[in-house]
């Protein structure tokens, strides 16, 4: 489990929603809502993976004016249009810039943050044939899908926390438990079409992220805020005293 804390130099803490490789457009939207000494962590689909390694080397300079100016650092989980090897290693590590792996804990403030990425790709059929057909004609192209992109329940990584007290009262996921919003699966019809499997590994990764909330309940948590994207969508609902919060494209939500 790898804990962030010694922040003290930020002032605010925003989440966002996926962003899937538009980073120029993040920084323009930091800079014109004037955001400034923050943190501003994203809640996966950061679109890591889909490029050259040196793009990102490439990229960097061209955020890190803003960034610098406006005292603000972009934390990076992984969600389902990312490679995980980027988080799990951390290789994006700049600056004002940075990938973080899945049961990370942010401490800011008076908050525990606790962090998990992960997701089903609805449209991982036809990112699979993309790579399967440039393989039959020796075409190579870059990578755009990833086997083990699905959220992990890491149990180790939950009873270490009760163990070190740390209590954890947000938690930011990319998918969301099977009792948010939405709760059906309405709108991926043609995908469940193609992908005989996709419905049932739908619904055991939200299982998965019910044992996560399950999990932080049994062990005493005082989970009030939970914040997901994955969906393009904005809603927020409360159920049993929890803020549940889920993030449009783009969309900044200050904790």
């Amino acid at each position: 489990m790898k804990q962030i804390s010694n922040i003290e130099e930020y002032d605010s803490l925003y989440i966002c929603g996926d962003i899937h490789g538009e980073f120029k457009t993040l920084v323009y939207e930091i800079k014109r809502k004037e955001i400034i000494n923050s943190i501003i962590l994203i809640a996966g689909d950061c679109g890591i993976g889909f490029e050259k390694p040196g793009y990102y080397e490439q990229l960097y300079p061209k955020l890190s004016k803003t960034l610098t100016k406006n005292n603000c650092i972009l934390l990076l989980m992984r969600g389902n249009h990312d490679d995980p090897k980027y988080f799990q290693q951390q290789l994006i590590n700049f600056p004002q810039m940075k990938t973080i792996p899945d049961y990370t804990v942010i401490q800011f403030k008076n908050h525990n943050i606790l962090c998990v990425g992960g997701a089903i790709s609805v449209d991982r059929h036809e990112r699979l044939n993309v790579m399967q057909s440039a393989k039959l004609k020796n075409r190579t192209i870059p990578t755009c899908y990833w086997e083990d992109e699905m959220a992990v329940f890491d149990e180790s990584s939950l009873d270490e926390l009760k163990n070190n007290n740390i209590l954890i009262d947000t938690v930011v996921t990319h998918t969301a438990p099977s009792f948010c919003h939405p709760i059906n699966k309405r709108g991926i019809e043609y995908w469940t079409l193609l992908d005989e499997t996709l419905s049932n590994d739908i619904t055991q990764e939200r299982a998965t992220i019910d044992k996560i909330q399950e999990r932080l309940l049994a062990n005493g948590h005082p989970v009030s805020n939970w914040f997901y994207g994955h969906f393009h969508n904005s809603n927020v609902e409360y159920i049993s005293g929890v803020r549940y919060k889920m993030l449009d494209i783009m969309e900044l939500f200050e904790l």
